[in-house]
């Protein structure tokens, strides 16, 4: 085998391990922070997160459940999005159910309206189990409180959809949420705990199109490094059988 052939093999190792590498990345989890930042070039976008169950600084096993956010439109000083809410608690919980959802919101809400399975709002109330403040919160019952108190939410095992509106004193560029929580109540399978808070963590994005997963910019970065490779090798080939010919 001559230098220049050798030479084209390793180069062809190199670009076959960074595809792989990037393969792998991408059917990963993409590593989300848990604030998101929403422009107009998020329409369409749904973001999801998962929650934990907590009481008294105490996770509770099995206690969990899932938001989905998804920014429908911007009209003037309101952004307009659609949600997705399910109660995903498992053994040992033989029943509960999520009766409201909240996060912070930057910059200032001047107020917030609901439709769907939570289609009450309160905005700058006190959550429970030691969260304190919150922005705005999301319940089934018009209680006044962010801590609950209806009867109604999502039973084990079921989910509810709605639309939610954020309003701000003049026309913003982006927002950003951040602090997700959710409220459970009427827990059984944890003990004394019949109520219960949880904190979300953001573990993916799809678009709302194409339902396919929206890869980090480092990602994007290591593909089109493959792919200038590959393009690179390719010319190099050409030019060889080029000049192979003509010397010929």
């Amino acid at each position: 085998m001559d230098l220049v052939g050798g030479m084209e093999m390793r180069m062809n190792r190199k670009i076959f391990a960074a595809a792989i590498l990037a393969s792998v990345a991408f059917s990963a989890s993409p590593a989300l922070a848990d604030a998101i930042t929403f422009d107009s070039t998020d329409i369409g976008v749904d973001y999801t997160l998962n929650y934990d169950g907590f009481s008294d600084a105490t996770t509770i096993a099995g206690l969990t459940s899932t938001t989905t956010f998804s920014l429908a439109s911007i009209t003037g000083n309101t952004y307009t999005f659609n949600y997705s809410v399910a109660n995903t608690s498992t053994a040992p919980i033989t029943g509960s159910r999520v009766s409201g959802f909240a996060f912070n919101v930057d910059p200032n809400i001047t107020g917030a309206t609901s439709t769907g399975a939570f289609a009450y709002t309160t905005l700058n109330s006190t959550y429970p189990n030691g969260i304190g403040a919150v922005d705005v919160c999301f319940k089934d019952a018009s209680t006044g409180a962010c801590a609950g108190g209806g009867s109604g939410g999502l039973t084990q095992g079921t989910s509810g959809t709605g639309t939610f509106t954020l309003s701000f004193a003049q026309p913003v560029s982006s927002i950003t949420l951040s602090d997700f929580f959710t409220r459970y109540q009427s827990i059984t399978g944890a003990g004394n705990v019949t109520s219960a808070s949880g904190s979300g963590t953001l573990t993916g994005t799809t678009t709302t199109t194409g339902g396919t997963q929206v890869p980090e910019p480092g990602m994007l970065g290591l593909l089109g490094t493959v792919l200038i490779g590959g393009a690179a090798l390719h010319r190099r080939r050409q030019r060889r059988a080029t000049m192979r010919l003509a010397a010929a």
